[in-house]
């Protein structure tokens, strides 16, 4: 049902929407962007990705990724989930046109209060970082998170706790009996959550994983807020999902690299692929 990396092609934006639920990879990298040629195969914009049914659109996260999301068309009402308020989820937004635009509403949802949000993003369109929120035309909302179900258009989203320093949300999309998971930003290895998350991804189409990381890679980076391909594969199978999609490439994994994290996670769990810039997978 869900193609692999192989077949993934870019989306045509004009064509008409017959899915029931599709995800466009915007950004894809963690940390860092890494523009290199070495890289783009998979991508080297930090994370941004869209979710959409029928004409309804989600953003989650604004890395420099979202600066693409604009030429999809996402203008006057722009939905943006934040899975937390590090560099690489932001560093994006004061460069998304959307922003500018005085017909454009932007509505962010996050899970700290609404007040917190608003100075958390904006600053660093102030002052001595960036000139851009003089210019910023649209009207802006930011919305609290909890672990309550809420809805977009005919999208039903639930977030969920992750384990990651200071804190990070996934979020579980559903329409049409078709459900999209996203965890990333997150590490293994707090029963609680790790718990959690497995009930979240219970038979998802997809499951969008936080595989930064190698197992021998994982040894030294052990509480930085990120996971590996083969513990990716154990949520993947633990929960049952169809679909399993690594994700938050680690800057220093060259495509070579990618292919072959890649190959390696299919042992583990055949259905795996690695997200890749500017490609849909459709549900």
């Amino acid at each position: 049902m869900i193609p692999s990396s192989d077949t993934l092609s870019r989306v045509d934006f004009a064509e008409p929407v017959r899915s029931r639920l599709r995800v466009t990879f915007h950004g894809v990298r963690g940390s860092r962007p890494t523009p290199k040629a070495s890289h783009l195969k998979f991508g080297g914009n930090t994370t941004c990705l869209e979710i959409r049914s029928g004409e309804h659109r989600l953003l989650i996260d604004a890395g420099t990724g979202i600066v693409g999301a604009a030429d999809t068309g996402v203008r006057e009402q722009v939905d943006l989930l934040i899975t937390h308020f590090h560099w690489d989820h932001i560093h994006g937004l004061p460069f998304f046109a959307p922003l500018f635009d005085p017909d454009s509403r932007l509505t962010v949802f996050t899970g700290h209060p609404a007040d917190l949000a608003m100075s958390t993003l904006e600053q660093q369109m102030t002052g001595l970082y960036s000139p851009a929120l003089e210019f910023a035309a649209a009207a802006r909302e930011y919305v609290q998170i909890d672990r309550h179900a809420f809805s977009r258009g005919d999208m039903s989203i639930r977030p969920f706790p992750l384990h990651h320093p200071q804190g990070a949300w996934g979020y579980r999309i559903e329409t049409n009996g078709a459900a999209i998971v996203h965890a990333s930003d997150v590490e293994h290895g707090d029963a609680t959550l790790d718990a959690v998350l497995r009930e979240y991804a219970e038979g998802a189409d997809v499951l969008i994983y936080d595989a930064q990381y190698t197992e021998e890679e994982y040894l030294s980076k052990r509480g930085w807020g990120h996971s590996t391909w083969l513990e990716a594969t154990r949520v993947a199978r633990d929960a049952g999902v169809k679909q399993l999609v690594l994700f938050h490439h680690d800057p220093l994994h060259d495509d070579e690299t990618m292919q072959g994290i890649v190959n390696r996670a299919r042992r583990h769990f055949e259905s795996t692929d690695a997200a890749r810039e500017g490609t849909t997978i459709t549900i």
